[in-house]
C-alpha cells in the first residue's frame, strides 16, 4: 500500500521482496499492530523494513522511533539492518539500555547528585546479606538466590510482598520463602549502604521517575512517538510497565512475538501481554507470519507436530492456558528426514554425533553451520572430547567472548590506527593488508590448535569486511571506508555481536534462541534432561516443550535427535526417551542401534573401568578420568595440584574463559596423579584432546617438571 505522493521506486526498494504478510506489516505505519511471527518467518526483516519505510516516506522521524529487543546482540543486528536500509538514526536498544540512558539523563533533575554505581554481579552483595543474617550459602545457593531476587524485582515485588506472591514456587537453594524475603531485604539494605544499584533497579527507578514526574514523562513521550517491541512474548511485568509509561495514552505500538517460543519464564517473562494485546488495544491489526523460509518441510513438520501433540492433551479440569500455536508453512525445497538415534550411553552418543559431523564436513557443510544443542551446560564435556578426538574444531557459546580474544583486540588496534591514514583503496584489500601483519593469509593453516583458532578469528574479521563493503558500499551505491568498519567493530564489541567464526557450535538450548544453522544435533533427549527433572509442574513441562521446539526450529536442513539409555559405558540402562518424542519418532527408533562405536569405546563397554586402588566399578566420568573412585584418597602431591590450578586460573583470567573450559578439576587431578613426562603420555589422559594438547601441553609439562 503506497502512501500518497510516494515515488514508486522507493516503495519497490523498501517493500520489494517481501511476501504479502510481511508487506502488510511493513506498509502499515500507524495504529497498534500485533505481529504473530513463527520461527524462520522473517519477522526481523518485516519490522526493520516497516521502520525504514516509515522513515523514508516521512511518516517517522528517525530520532522519534524506539525499537526495543531483549539482547544487546539482537539490538546491534537490528541497528545494522536499519543502517543498510538507510534508517541509521533510529534507536534500537534493549529495555535496560534504553532505561539506563534515560535514567542517566534525568537523574540530576529528578533526584539530584550523582547516579549510584551500577552493580555487575549480585553474588558478592548476596553473600554479604547472608552473613548479616548469619546464614550459610555456597556459590550454587547464592546463584539461585540471585535468580530468585531478579524474578521478584522484574515481577515488581517488594520483600514485604514476596512471600504471598511466591507461594507455590520452588524454594530457592532450600531456603523457605520467609527466609528468602529476609535475604531480599538484607540485599537491598547492603546496596543502599554501598550506594549501588543493580540492573533491575535501573528499570524500577526509571519507572518511578516517569510515574511521579509528569514533566519528565512528557519529555520522554515527546522524544519517542513510535515504538516497536521484538520478542514480545518475553516481556516481564516490569518491562511492560516501562513500555506503558513510554506510550502514555497513545497507540503507536507494533509488537512482534510467538507464544510458542516463551522459554524464559524463570526470569519473569510471560506471553500473556502478547496473547492479551487485542484486549488492551481492541483496534489493533493482527498479522500472522507463518511462511517459514528457514527450514525444510521435514523440519517444519516435526516442529508443528511437537506443538500439535501438546494441543491434543488438554489439562485436567479443562483449564488449559496453552495457546493455539501458529502452524508454520515451509517455503524451502524438501530435504532429508530428521533422524532419531538411540545410543547405549553418553560416550557412544557423543561419538556418533562426532562421526556424523565429520560426514557433513566432508560433504561441504562449513563447521560454522553445524551446532550441537543440549539442555544443560554440564553436557558439553562429552562432545568437546568427542569432537577434539575426531580432529574437529568447535566453539563453546558462552565461553570466551570473540572480542576478548587477544588477536581480535590486536586487530582492532591495527585497523583503528590504519583508518586514520587510509586512502581510497577498497576496504577488503586494506583489511587483508593490515591483518596480514598479524598472521592472516588467504589460505587456512593446515595445523590445528591455537594457530588455527587465531587464523579463524582474523578470517572472521575479513569476511565481515567483505560483507559490509558489499551491503553498505557496492549495493547501496555509496562508499564504505575503513573508518566505517572500525566504528562497526567497536559497536559490535560493545554489544558482543560477534561475526561468524569457523568451528562447530556447542550451546545450550536457551543460548541458541535467535540463531540458526544448516545442521543441528539435539542431544540428550531423555527423561530427566528433556524435560529437565525439576520441571515438576504442568507449566514447567510446557516450557520444556517450547524449549525443544526452539531447538528444532534452529535447523535449516539437517536435524538429528538422539538420546542414550545409560550415563556411562557398562552402566545400567535405566533411561528412556523424552516423552516429547512420543508420536514423533518412528517406532523402530526406540531400538535403533547407535552408529558403530570405535574400538576404544567397544573396549570400554566390554571391560568397565575399575578403581585402581579398591577395584570397584567407576560410576562417573570424573572417576574414570582419574582412574579411582571418590572414596579412595588421592595420590598426587598437593603442591603439584595447586600449581596446576594456579596456572589454570591465570590462563582463564588472561583469555576471559571459564576455568573448566581449559581443564576440569577431574582432568587436573588425573594429570597430577599420572605425572606424564611427554606430550604423548599427556595425550593418553581423558580430557586432554588434540586442541588442548597443542594449546596447553608444553605449559603443563613445564609445571610438572618444576614440581
Amino acid at each position: 500500500m503506497a502512501l500518497p505522493g510516494m515515488a514508486a521506486g522507493l516503495e519497490d526498494r523498501i517493500l520489494g521482496g517481501l511476501d504479502d504478510e510481511q508487506r502488510t506489516v511493513a506498509s502499515t505505519l500507524t495504529g497498534p499492530m500485533c505481529v504473530l511471527a513463527g520461527a524462520g518467518t522473517g519477522k526481523t526483516r518485516a519490522i526493520t523494513h516497516r521502520i525504514a519505510y516509515g522513515v523514508h516516506s516521512g511518516v517517522y522521524k528517525p530520532q522519534q522511533v524506539l525499537a526495543v529487543t531483549f539482547t544487546a546482540r539482537a539490538a546491534a543486528e537490528m541497528r545494522s539492518r536499519l543502517r543498510d536500509l538507510g534508517a541509521g538514526g533510529v534507536q534500537a536498544r534493549t529495555f535496560h539500555a534504553a532505561a539506563l540512558r534515560q535514567l542517566q539523563y534525568f537523574w540530576p533533575q529528578a533526584v539530584g547528585g550523582q547516579l549510584p554505581a551500577l552493580l555487575d554481579h549480585k553474588a558478592q552483595i548476596i553473600a554479604e546479606a547472608t552473613r548479616r543474617l548469619r546464614l550459610s550459602a555456597d556459590r550454587a545457593a547464592i546463584r539461585d538466590l540471585a535468580s530468585e531476587i531478579e524474578w521478584a524485582k522484574v515481577s515488581m515485588l517488594t520483600p514485604d510482598g514476596y512471600v504471598r506472591a511466591a507461594a507455590g514456587r520452588a524454594e530457592p537453594a532450600g531456603f523457605d520463602l520467609t527466609t528468602v524475603a529476609r535475604l531480599f531485604q538484607a540485599y537491598e539494605d547492603v546496596k543502599t549502604d554501598r550506594n549501588i544499584i543493580d540492573f533491575e533497579d535501573v528499570l524500577l527507578i526509571t519507572v518511578g521517575i516517569l510515574q511521579e514526574d509528569a514533566r519528565i514523562a512528557a519529555e520522554v513521550r515527546n522524544q519517542y512517538r513510535h515504538f516497536v517491541v521484538d520478542e514480545y512474548q518475553d516481556v516481564s511485568p516490569l518491562q511492560q510497565r516501562m513500555l506503558d509509561l513510554w506510550l502514555g495514552d497513545r497507540q503507536e505500538l507494533c509488537v512482534v512475538g510467538d507464544a510458542s517460543q516463551t522459554i524464559y519464564s524463570f526470569t519473569g517473562a510471560t506471553s500473556r501481554h502478547l496473547l492479551g494485546f487485542t484486549r488492551k488495544f481492541p483496534s489493533a491489526q493482527v498479522v500472522k507470519l507463518v511462511r517459514d523460509y528457514r527450514s525444510t518441510p521435514q523440519v517444519v513438520h516435526l516442529a508443528n507436530s511437537l506443538l500439535t501433540e501438546r494441543t491434543r492433551h488438554p489439562r485436567r479440569g479443562g483449564n488449559d492456558p496453552w495457546p493455539e500455536p501458529l502452524e508454520l508453512i515451509a517455503q524451502r525445497a524438501a530435504g532429508p528426514e530428521p533422524s532419531f538415534t538411540e545410543c547405549p550411553d553418553d560416550e557412544a552418543e557423543a561419538a556418533q554425533v562426532a562421526g556424523r559431523i565429520k560426514t557433513l564436513l566432508a560433504e561441504g557443510i562449513p563447521a560454522s553451520e553445524i551446532a550441537v544443542l543440549y539442555r544443560t551446560n554440564g553436557q558439553s564435556e562429552a562432545y568437546e572430547q568427542a569432537l577434539a578426538g575426531a580432529g574437529i574444531g568447535y566453539q563453546l557459546r558462552g565461553a570466551e567472548r570473540f572480542f576478548a580474544r587477544r588477536e581480535v583486540r590486536d586487530a582492532m588496534l591495527q585497523l583503528r590506527a590504519s583508518a586514520r591514514a587510509a586512502g581510497t583503496d577498497p576496504v577488503p584489500q586494506l583489511v587483508r593488508d593490515v591483518l596480514g601483519n598479524l598472521g592472516y593469509t588467504d589460505e587456512a593453516p593446515q595445523s590445528g590448535g591455537a594457530v588455527r583458532e587465531r587464523w579463524e578469528s582474523l578470517a572472521a574479521l575479513v569476511a565481515l569486511a567483505d560483507e559490509l563493503n558489499t551491503a553498505r558500499g557496492e549495493a547501496a551505491g555509496g562508499v564504505f571506508t575503513l573508518h566505517d568498519l572500525v566504528m562497526e567493530l567497536e559497536e559490535r564489541a560493545a554489544s558482543q555481536h560477534a561475526p561468524t567464526v569457523q568451528g562447530v557450535t556447542l550451546a545450550s538450548l536457551h543460548s541458541a534462541k535467535g540463531l540458526e544453522w544448516e545442521a543441528v544435533f539435539l542431544v540428550g533427549l531423555s527423561e530427566g534432561l528433556m524435560p529437565i527433572s525439576f520441571a515438576d509442574t504442568e507449566d514447567g513441562v510446557d516450557e520444556e516443550r517450547r524449549l525443544l521446539y526452539v531447538g528444532i526450529t534452529r535447523a535449516r536442513q539437517h536435524l538429528a535427535l538422539s538420546w542414550s539409555l545409560a550415563r556411562t559405558p557398562g552402566g545400567r540402562a535405566h533411561r528412556r526417551p523424552s516423552r516429547f518424542l512420543d508420536g514423533l519418532r518412528p517406532r523402530s527408533s526406540s531400538s535403533a542401534p547407535a552408529r558403530p562405536a570405535t574400538a576404544a569405546t567397544r573396549k570400554k563397554r566390554a571391560a568397565p573401568a575399575k578403581c585402581r586402588v579398591c577395584g570397584i566399578l567407576l560410576a562417573s566420568g570424573a572417576e574414570r578420568k582419574v582412574g579411582r573412585c571418590d572414596n579412595c584418597p588421592p595420590t598426587y602431591e598437593e603442591a603439584t595440584f595447586e600449581a596446576l590450578r594456579e596456572w589454570r586460573k591465570d590462563v582463564a583470567q588472561e583469555t576471559a574463559m571459564p576455568a573448566f573450559v581449559i581443564f576440569t578439576d577431574a582432568t587436573l587431578t588425573a594429570i597430577a596423579e599420572a605425572r606424564p613426562q611427554s606430550l604423548q603420555e599427556l595425550s593418553r589422559l581423558a580430557g586432554v584432546g588434540r586442541t588442548k594438547l597443542e594449546r596447553y601441553g608444553e605449559d603443563v609439562l613445564r609445571i610438572l617438571a618444576g614440581n
